[in-house]
């Protein structure tokens, strides 16, 4: 039985849970670590990002033979020139939009009420009965408290200034080096090692990056392209706020399949306030682009290469969200697909083995006999 696959998966799980439970017992000893890795988390997550994003402009400059150091000041120089313009152009639009939207907030929950209201007084004409009483209440009460969120992490920025200044400064800083020295990464984690445990770091390490180049890249392409369109769909219309809809969009369809669900709810909500014909025509427009994203984007753009079930990215998006709400639903699709290449890895490398030593001792068992 101990030769078994399964067997030997269970011990190794159950020794990990222990050493799991035994670091938690004595996380005193551990807490300067933590306290380095909570510190340098946040700037190597979005140096690594801004790699990801930015490693094809570097790959395109160098086969023009252009210098690594010049191809780094070029994408420095890029990115600049790109917060500029935001800065420039388009920040002051969505500022001016947020504020409007934030003073005309009390007149858009009287009006949202009264488009309830009217939808109360029509109950007998649905097809279906819903307590819309409970529902006006309850969506006041939220808009209500996330406004006061939105108030109280403003604060809580401003307080945190220290933090937010070290984060600046040390994300240039590492992304600097993923640009300049990225090849050196794996040889290095593996140098330690020889022989197959080697190799098999090696490809895993190779495969944990190619799958998080394909999902970032694709990702963040194809929610600009879904950003892009939505704005000029909502700016044709007539929609109000559509640059700050548009922009909301395109961060929110980073998320796979929930994304732009999540971004149609505040665009059908100001367009049912603004007229009900608005919100059948943002709900048309949010069609169309979720047809062109799924059928003609997405497949050109990612292909088949996290080979992912669209049912597996629902559930694991929404069970990160209830264990790690927004943030864990950005994060749980690429932690999903490196554990999903780390374990097909383990099985290879496994199987490799196998095969090897069925290799060598069969000549044996032929001698023997």
């Amino acid at each position: 039985m101990a030769n078994k696959a399964w067997f030997q998966s269970g011990v190794a799980i159950i020794i990990t849970l222990l050493i799991i439970m035994l670091a938690i017992q004595v996380q005193v000893v551990f807490e300067p670590l933590f306290t380095i890795i909570a510190t340098i988390f946040i700037p190597v997550l979005l140096g690594g990002l801004l790699y990801y994003i930015t490693q094809p402009i570097q790959s395109f400059l160098e086969k023009r033979k252009a210098n690594r150091l010049v191809g780094i000041l070029s994408i420095f120089i890029i990115i600049l020139i790109v917060i500029n313009i935001l800065v420039m152009v388009i920040v002051p639009v969505i500022s001016d939009q947020v504020q409007n939207l934030i003073e005309r907030m009390p007149a858009l929950q009287r009006d949202f009420q009264a488009v309830l209201e009217f939808l109360s007084s029509q109950r007998e004409e649905l097809p279906f009965d819903i307590d819309i009483e409970g529902y006006t209440q309850d969506i006041l009460d939220q808009s209500g408290e996330i406004i006061s969120n939105i108030a109280s992490n403003a604060i809580t920025i401003l307080t945190s200034t220290v933090s937010v200044i070290l984060t600046l400064i040390l994300v240039p800083f590492f992304y600097f080096f993923m640009l300049k020295d990225h090849e050196k990464f794996v040889p290095a984690m593996v140098s330690p090692f020889s022989g197959t445990v080697k190799q098999f770091l090696t490809e895993w390490l190779y495969d944990v990056d190619r799958t998080l180049r394909s999902f970032i890249q694709g990702q963040v392409l194809i929610s600009f392209i879904l950003g892009v369109i939505l704005y000029i769909g909502y700016t044709i219309i007539g929609l109000e706020y559509a640059l700050l809809l548009g922009m909301l969009a395109l961060f929110l369809n980073v998320i796979p399949f929930i994304g732009p669900w999540l971004a149609f709810a505040p665009a059908g909500l100001l367009a049912l306030i603004q007229s009900p014909i608005m919100f059948v025509w943002v709900a048309l427009i949010t069609l169309i682009a979720q047809q062109i994203e799924s059928n003609l984007i997405t497949p050109n753009v990612m292909g088949q290469s996290l080979k992912l079930h669209p049912l597996t990215v629902i559930v694991v998006v929404l069970a990160a969200g209830n264990i790690a709400g927004f943030i864990g639903m950005l994060v749980a699709i690429p932690t999903y697909a490196v554990i999903k290449t780390t374990i097909q890895n383990i099985w290879r490398y496994r199987t490799t083995l196998e095969n090897t030593l069925l290799t060598d001792v069969q000549p044996q068992l032929k001698k023997h006999n």
